[in-house]
């Protein structure tokens, strides 16, 4: 029984490994990396992402790597992680986008933090405070001054780094 057992038992025991990252090829329709295995064993295999979401894991990152049906042959890697770089104290229910320079953007209980040293917007529509939201004006923007000795339409020369919607 175990000798009919046995090439079943070494598929199994392999289906499921620990890896570690090595390289990534970024330029196919799925990433490639090369990846290590158990014992030194390297392979060169596709990386398979949640739609939506891809990154690019430095080498040295850590992989759950799953051959499928017990071939080796036919190895993927389908989740990676980062011990190194992970955001760590996170509330449950919490979630969070972040890179190896410390960026971050991070849905918490009761608010949402950007942590970058620029943040680009490209969009030709944004509304603050929602549809119909509150106005803003910008530096070099005209206002319109309704009364006294400075009534009339002048532009704002200073700004605030914050905005706040009203």
């Amino acid at each position: 029984m175990r000798r009919l057992l046995a090439p079943l038992t070494r598929r199994l025991r392999i289906m499921v490994s620990r890896a570690v990252i090595n390289l990534v090829n970024d330029g196919h329709g799925l990433q490639e990396v090369q990846i290590t295995l158990l014992a030194d064993e390297t392979a060169e295999v596709e990386r398979v992402q949640e739609y939506g979401f891809t990154s690019n894991p430095q080498p040295g990152a850590e992989a759950v790597a799953l051959a499928v049906g017990g071939s080796r042959a036919h190895t993927i890697v389908i989740a990676t992680d980062d011990r190194r770089y992970r955001l760590k104290g996170l509330a449950s229910g919490e979630v969070a986008l972040y890179d190896d320079m410390g960026q971050s953007f991070i849905l918490h209980r009761d608010r949402i933090e950007v942590t970058s040293p620029k943040v680009v917007i490209n969009s030709d529509d944004i509304h603050l405070a929602g549809e119909g939201g509150g106005r803003i004006a910008r530096v070099g923007d005209k206002v319109e001054v309704g009364g006294g000795s400075s009534a009339g339409l002048w532009p704002i020369v200073e700004g605030s780094e914050k905005v706040r919607c009203s």
